[in-house]
């Protein structure tokens, strides 16, 4: 393999059942078979390996939720990334929904999740992403009888927002733990109170429940998001009121209502009744029972959350009693206000409860802990001031992120200094704060970038203890995709993703540091060079809010930033030219901008639209395309100028990507458009100027390139698409003559429309830019190798071999013919990492093919077989 690159697997995924939907208020439904009948879309490819490049989290973990029976059974919930459960031998977190598809992409959002106390095995998630417009689908509960191997799905008939405000209160889903079959879930939007009697098969409206809780963020706003009713917020039972067996009796239930926030029922949610001198004025976020002190604590907010929160409280209630006792911890290191989020009493200590900030963007979080049920409260940190009115930080903690850098946002790390934001931070949005309910010393909570966790909590309570936080979110990927490009060198993968800019992945099963200098907070685009390593170039925001382009010619070490183009309202695309001296950077809204050296400077180009997509040829240094509003576009100068081509058959809707083949000069792919129109996989090879559809697609999203099989003269070919009928991930080794599904049901990731690659050093590798289950990697588990060639085999047009330790194929029937002859059936068929093919006297070239030979490049201009480039009079030209 070229550049020293060997093949590596991150750590495979999980299987997971597909889901059935099924109309309804009150439905069931039934479990789908592992894989579908696709024979007539493709060949199914089955042995393809999935897993991720490693960025460890990247997104808000709005619920960390323990088994309280089974010891180290323990799940997590994300907002757009599905739901995971965490292996402990391994110390990994398994993803469980992957089996969510193309059109219930919204099934990845989960707003609350439960697990069992009692058959452990069962475990529940309520899905959805959007209650506004913004999403089509209803929403559903999901059931598992096996920790979330597998699922089947009781569709709701309404909406789920598992990304829409106030998504980190709860949990909204609830099993009741004397009756383990009764659930209740809390909707949103006007929808109530919902209980299943049957373990999650159906659910029915509770009708005797009073409050649907119309709050909204901004009831006026203009923006849907923000008027989204949050509804009914969590439920709580009070174990001690029935036997087990029976359902229990006292249950006490939250909505987003300031000034009517709990009810409480004592006959099994029969009936209900506002609980007498609760709090008002604030959202009750979170609310757990201390079934030993008789006492439910519940923590509040000013807003729905998780971005937002200037004040909020801390209660007791005493379930007897009917006393409310506000113990909300005073400490102010910095003088403002803050709403609560997380909350947890140690079941093993039940006199120590813990609570933190949902929100205090500066200078960073509080955690509080009181070892007296809220008497008295410690900071986890807190500024103390000397004699001479010096402050110092005097915390509770150490905090390591050396395995994942990237948590520094662009900033170097150091010690805490009073009046600054510290490096890395304890987090924000930190809605789930969580004791291991069989371990005291563990404690894990989520932020909006990842879950921390301590082994050591019990240290806090020591004189001047401190207890040790790192990131624990290894498996959890959670980052929304923009692009990838995996170049020529020894760099994996450039990837582009908003929030955290992206990274140079040297190694795919190694965190590391995200884009520097400039640092980015979220990118559009990433490219490299067809022909020369180390030349890439990114387009995104920087971390003042401006977009940019950046381009570096030594793999990321270093990088040159463009200037800042007026009316740009987002990143944009990028190219690099296939030499690595050039780019064309298309911003978002803004004239287009070419480079010529490198990055040093940048000038408008002409004829192309504002804001199109751009990408380069990958072999003529020259070429470069554009696509914009159905018309494809070709600049012939390095994209000083480009021309308009006639694209009347190209989309002219819906979302567009294409991608030059590499080894070829003007083959184009385009993938894109919408329902309504043309939308499909088309061909070019003439650099746009004419297109043909490739057949059997319906639908086609994304289109890229990897390394040729053993014997191909073609690069591999990967696409996210439609293709009769059956969504899914395909490749071709034979230039499209032919396709092969490669994932399966239980491996879909939903929405993956914005970018695929192959790898140019690895066979089969395939790399997949998902929205919010981040970069999916697949490798062929079993990729056929050809067979040694024998003198007493027959070979047939086609066939392949290896001799000498290369690649012959069969130009026509052989036996007994052995490879290397000059005029025999045998071609020797070698490409370099870039995917033009290396000259060999055996090979048959035919006008227009492109060759690589003693490190030129050359053009047939006739066919030819045994020419060598550079002999006089022969059929090649040297090219550049």
């Amino acid at each position: 393999m070229l550049h020293g690159r060997t093949r590596t697997r991150t750590g495979t995924a999980s299987l997971a059942a597909g889901v059935m939907l099924v109309a309804g208020a009150a439905v069931t439904a039934g479990a789908v078979p592992a894989a579908s009948a696709v024979e007539d879309a493709a060949t199914v490819a089955a042995g393809y390996e999935w897993s991720n490049a490693a960025i460890s989290g990247g997104g808000y973990v709005p619920g960390i939720v323990y088994n309280p029976t089974e010891e180290g059974l323990v799940y997590a919930r994300t907002d757009i990334g599905g739901a995971y459960r965490l292996d402990r031998d391994t110390e990994r977190w398994v993803p469980l929904l992957d089996h969510v598809g193309w059109d219930d992409w919204n099934r990845l959002g989960v707003l609350s999740l439960a697990t069992d106390p009692v058959d452990t095995a069962r475990v529940y998630a309520a899905v959805g992403m959007y209650t506004n417009d913004w999403d089509p689908n209803a929403g559903a509960i999901l059931r598992s009888s096996d920790h979330g191997e597998t699922w089947q799905a009781a569709e709701l008939p309404f909406k789920v927002g598992g990304n829409m405000p106030g998504r980190g209160i709860g949990e909204r889903l609830q099993v009741d733990p004397n009756d383990n079959d009764v659930l209740y879930f809390g909707a949103e939007q006007g929808q109530g109170l919902w209980r299943s009697t049957d373990a999650g098969a159906t659910f029915e409206q509770v009708g005797s429940f009073p409050n649907v809780g119309d709050y909204a963020p901004d009831p006026a706003s203009e923006n849907s998001y923000l008027t989204s009713e949050l509804g009914v917020l969590w439920s709580a039972f009070d174990t001690a009121s029935s036997p087990s067996g029976s359902a229990t009796s006292t249950i006490f239930t939250a909505v987003a209502d300031k000034d009517h926030i709990l009810y409480r029922s004592d006959d099994a949610g029969a009936t209900w009744s506002e609980v007498e001198g609760a709090p008002t004025g604030f959202i009750p976020q979170r609310g757990v029972i201390d079934e030993e002190a008789r006492v439910l604590y519940i923590t509040t907010t000013d807003t729905s959350g998780p971005y937002d929160g200037s004040d909020g409280e801390v209660w007791r209630y005493g379930l007897d009693d009917g006393k409310w006792t506000e113990i909300t911890p005073m400490q102010r290191p910095v003088g403002g206000d803050f709403g609560f989020g997380g909350l947890t009493v140690d079941r093993n200590d039940p006199d120590t409860i813990m609570v933190a900030t949902q929100i205090q963007w500066w200078p960073d979080i509080l955690i509080f802990r009181s070892t007296d049920r809220g008497e008295t409260w410690s900071p986890i940190w807190d500024y103390a001031y000397g004699g001479d009115g010096a402050a110092s930080v005097e915390r509770r903690y150490e905090q390591s992120i050396d395995d994942v850098p990237w948590l520094a946002f662009g900033k170097e790390p150091g010690e805490p200094v009073p009046w600054s934001e510290p490096t890395p931070k304890l987090g924000w949005m930190v809605s789930s704060l969580e004791i291991d309910p069989h371990n005291s010393d563990e404690l894990m909570y989520g932020t909006g970038a990842t879950i921390y966790r301590a082994n050591d909590l019990t240290e806090w309570d020591r004189p001047d203890g401190r207890i040790h936080l790192a990131p624990a979110a290894d498996g959890i990927e959670e980052t929304a995709i923009q692009d990838l490009v995996a170049p020529l060198g020894d760099v994996d993968l450039v990837s582009a993703m908003l929030d955290l800019g992206g990274f140079v992945h040297e190694d795919i099963g190694r965190v590391t540091n995200t884009f520097q200098e400039p640092y980015f907070g979220g990118a559009t685009a990433v490219d490299a060079a067809g022909l020369a390593e180390g030349a890439i170039a990114r387009a995104g925001t920087d971390g003042a809010g401006a977009h940019r382009a950046a381009f570096s010619g030594d793999g990321g070490a270093t990088w040159a930033s463009s200037p800042v183009v007026d009316g740009a309202t987002g990143g944009g695309t990028v190219a690099v030219t296939a030499e690595g001296g050039g780019a064309v950077w298309a911003p978002a809204d803004a004239t287009p901008q070419v480079t010529a050296d490198g990055g040093a400077s940048w000038s408008p180009v002409s004829g192309l639209p504002d804001g199109a997509r751009v990408e380069a040829d990958r072999v003529d240094a020259d070429a470069v395309y554009g696509f914009a509003g159905g018309t494809f576009y070709r600049s012939v100068d390095g994209g000083s100028s480009f021309t308009a081509l006639d694209s009347a058959t190209l989309p002219v809707e819906g979302n567009v990507r294409f991608a030059a083949m590499p080894g070829r000069i003007g083959e184009v792919w385009l993938a894109g458009g919408d329902a309504d129109g043309a939308y499909g996989l088309w061909r070019s090879v003439d650099g746009g100027g004419e297109w043909e559809r490739v057949s059997g697609f319906d639908q086609a999203d994304t289109v890229g390139f990897g390394m040729a099989a053993p014997g191909s003269t073609h690069p591999t070919i990967f696409t996210a698409a439609r293709r009769d009928g059956v969504r899914g991930v395909f490749r071709s080794t034979d230039g499209g003559a032919s396709w092969t599904r490669i994932n399966d049901d239980d491996h879909q990731w939903g929405w993956i429309g914005a970018d695929i690659e192959g790898d140019p050093d690895v066979f089969g590798r395939v790399y997949v830019a998902t929205n919010g289950r981040g970069i999916v990697v697949g490798d062929d588990a079993s990729p056929s190798e050809p067979a040694a060639w024998s003198a007493s085999a027959t070979y047939g047009e086609g066939d392949v071999v290896t001799f000498d330790g290369s690649p012959w194929v069969a130009t026509w029937w052989s036996r007994d013919d052995e490879p290397g002859a000059a005029r025999g059936p045998w071609q020797e068929i070698a490409t370099a990492s870039s995917g033009v093919s290396q000259w060999t006297s055996s090979r048959i070239f035919g006008s227009g093919d492109v060759v690589e030979h003693d490190g030129e490049l050359w053009r047939a201009e006739w066919w030819s077989r045994g020419d060598r480039p550079g002999d006089r009079n022969g059929p090649w030209e040297r090219l550049g």
